[in-house]
């Protein structure tokens, strides 16, 4: 018998050297050609399966029934195309979902392994219109992984059939992910048009045949060269972005003894739900003083700075929790702060009488929606301007910026709990600074690499703050709803202790929550270089007047930090590039912001058109948005006119191409009065988005009347 390395060989050559590419209908191909598919058994996994070595990615387009209605869509055209060492085999195509199906089980039962997966580009769209025709061909999955409702990543049946979403993994448009992979299959755009009313009769144009085809064969190219910068088989792909540099993490940390240190932190049930309630995100915040004021003129300049890679920075420069967390008596905040530099703290503070300082402080730093009790509390888009009393979950971090900022009548410190602070482990942080390098080395020259490397490096913070009890959701395959399996308290304690025993665990969760309050610290600290600071979001700051001595000063110290811990900046082309500085990120001569993630800046920088001929410099600078859940063309809605961009504003569906989704679920597949096979289906119908503002407290709204605030307990208050 042959050695197996050698029939590999054998079906790759012939592959390499008999196949020509076709797109060709799947009823037409010759799915014999596929016998020359090589699989490989998974090492290590306690799986005796065996996987088929191909990359295979399939895509649908669907149709209304008609314009401007909503209602149950249908298939009108699919795409499947398949790769294989390295060379595309096919893209088969054809009209219906049953033909789709058909063309699936062909390729399984010509193929000689047990599993085959498929990649879908946004899985959780294809999959609601096919889902039926699968059931009906081959039963109800066995397996199915979901983020969050109507959106699974992976489903698997017994047949051996995975698909897998590609757009969790690449985290960006399949136009986008092509261009950034220079793959030779660049998505078709603009060469199908989806308003145009479809059957599963329809003759399609050349065009429109290069669109579904280059669809799926940009995918497989993507998904081909990912595979083969990470050293990987399909099989052994990541499901999502933070899953590509998991693997090196745990390897690295295994060769350390990461797990030792992980034990010796000790993080007990009750601390990781005092952990998630101490947790925060980025902050993000505009200038109550400021809204909806049209800002700049030839003389004020709004300027904006954001950290070239914030949470790595303070991932490498900053001291967190490395040893067991210990009970404190209860205590006042200065305490605290007095030995926040070598002791971590966690713990909940009781206020009563919570006012800002004094009107100037335009960016307040606590949150209404992390505390956990609060009483009369006035709000400025989710922060807290006054409370006659409140509780929160804080660290030693957060309070430092909340206590130069608030006066509190009476306060208290309670469920006190401190560890020693130390440098993260170099295993750990090493890798993050060689990323960080190789990022800057590559962002000039080999752009693939760049781009896995600064996926890795974004993706390591995230994999500090994976929750340690997911929640299970299960889709519901006859009603195509979406179910939470809610855990008690003694079901959540099982699922930890088995995440404790998992030799796998390694980053604590507590490093990700420090991580969050060091970057919301640095971001109050550069807030702090401007005159007038108007805007932040997470890691950037828009204001007017910046010191620019302040930030140089800041900078240094960020080097500094770096310095003490053993990591310099990257010179790289007679530059120095270093993580955590404050960076010039843009000018504007006009700038308006309505609240979080609503503003809008016309950008001062030299633009120039050609015309004629010549190049002409552009006196008159487009403007740019960012509204969350408006895409970018919406600033075509303010006519080039930043005044325009206030409340009462409606981007319009059909100019920002923004559109709202409605399920139909059916009882069983039928067919249409159109003859076309129809199941459950979504439609993407154009939908307006209203610009609203935030509510504009004065200082004079926000005193209220005395009340008698009893406190439970014997807890004597600080003053």
């Amino acid at each position: 018998m042959r050695h197996s390395t050698e029939l590999k060989k054998e079906r790759e050559n012939f592959i390499l050297n008999n196949v020509e590419y076709e797109m060709i209908h799947f009823s037409k191909f010759n799915y014999d050609t596929l016998h020359y598919i090589s699989h490989y058994r998974r090492p290590g996994k306690g799986d005796s399966s065996t996987y088929n070595d191909v990359v295979i990615m399939a895509d649908t387009e669907t149709s209304k029934k008609a314009v401007d209605t909503i209602g149950e869509n249908h298939v009108v055209a699919f795409t499947i195309s398949i790769r294989a060492y390295s060379k595309n085999i096919c893209t088969l195509w054809g009209n219906k979902p049953s033909e789709m199906v058909t063309a699936i089980s062909k390729i399984l039962l010509h193929m000689a392994g047990d599993k085959t997966i498929i990649y879908v580009q946004n899985l959780s769209y294809d999959w609601v219109f096919i889902r039926k025709f699968l059931f009906s061909r081959f039963g109800l999955p066995n397996k199915q992984l979901n983020t969050k409702s109507h959106y699974p990543i992976m489903i698997e049946w017994e047949n051996g059939l995975i698909l897998k979403d590609s757009l969790i993994l690449s985290q960006r448009s399949l136009e986008k992910w092509g261009n950034d992979l220079n793959v030779e299959h660049q998505k078709a755009v603009g060469k199908w048009d989806y308003n145009k009313i479809r059957t599963q009769y329809e003759l399609y144009n050349t065009n429109e045949l290069q669109y579904i085809e280059f669809d799926t064969l940009c995918g497989v190219e993507c998904i081909d060269t990912l595979m083969k910068s990470l050293h990987k088989k399909v099989y052994s792909m990541p499901y999502t972005a933070t899953g590509i540099p998991r693997e090196e993490v745990r390897k690295r940390g295994k060769k350390a003894g990461a797990k030792n240190l992980f034990n010796r932190l000790g993080i007990t049930y009750e601390q990781y739900k005092k952990l998630e309630q101490v947790y925060h995100g980025g902050y993000t915040h505009a200038n109550r003083h400021v809204v909806g004021w049209v800002l700049g003129d030839e003389e004020t300049i709004i300027e904006a700075y954001d950290f070239a890679s914030s949470y790595p920075f303070v991932l490498l420069s900053e001291k967190y929790p490395c040893e067991k967390f210990n009970t404190a008596p209860n205590c006042s905040i200065y305490q605290i702060i007095n030995d926040a530099e070598n002791y971590a703290f966690m713990f909940k503070l009781i206020a009563v009488g919570v006012r800002l300082k004094n009107d100037f402080i335009e960016m307040p730093s606590l949150q209404f929606s992390k505390c956990v009790k609060i009483v009369n509390g006035v709000t400025d888009n989710g922060r807290v301007l006054c409370a006659d009393y409140l509780e929160i979950y804080l660290t030693e971090m957060d309070l430092q910026i909340i206590a130069r900022q608030y006066d509190f009548y009476k306060h208290i410190c309670t469920e006190v709990e401190y560890a020693y602070k130390d440098y993260l482990p170099h295993w750990f942080t090493d890798y993050i600074y060689e990323l960080f390098r190789d990022k800057t080395v590559y962002k000039d020259g080999d752009q693939i690499l760049y781009m896995l490397q600064k996926g890795k490096l974004n993706s390591l913070y995230g994999m500090c703050v994976q929750k340690c009890i997911k929640e299970t959701i299960e889709e519901m395959y006859l009603s195509g709803e979406y179910e939470k399996k809610k855990l008690d308290e003694a079901g959540e304690r099982e699922i930890y202790e088995q995440y404790l025993s998992n030799r796998n665990s390694i980053l604590p969760y507590s490093w990700g929550v420090w991580c969050t309050s060091y970057a919301f610290y640095n971001l109050f600290q550069l807030g702090a270089c401007c005159e007038k600071w108007l805007y932040s979001d997470t890691d950037s700051c828009y204001g007017i007047n910046w010191n620019k001595d302040k930030i140089a000063q800041y900078n240094q110290k960020a080097i500094e930090k770096l310095h003490n811990n053993g990591y310099e900046p990257i010179e790289h082309n007679g530059k120095q590039y270093s993580l955590g500085v404050a960076e010039f990120d843009g000018a504007y001569s006009e700038f308006v912001v309505l609240g979080s993630k609503r503003y809008c800046g016309r950008q001062i920088k030299d633009m120039y058109i050609h015309h004629k001929g010549r190049k002409l410099r552009l006196k008159i600078r487009p403007l740019k948005i960012t509204v969350a859940g408006v895409p970018k063309t919406g600033v075509k809605c303010l006519n080039n006119d930043i005044s325009n961009f206030k409340e009462g504003l409606i981007f319009s569906g059909k100019i920002t191409n923004k559109k709202t989704h409605t399920y139909f679920f059916t009882d069983d597949i039928y067919i249409d009065e159109n003859g076309n096979e129809t199941g459950d289906s979504i439609d993407l119908s154009p939908c307006d988005y209203l610009l609203d503002r935030v509510e504009n407290m004065a200082w004079e709204d926000l005193i209220s009347e005395e009340i008698n605030i009893q406190i439970a307990g014997e807890i004597e208050l600080y003053d």
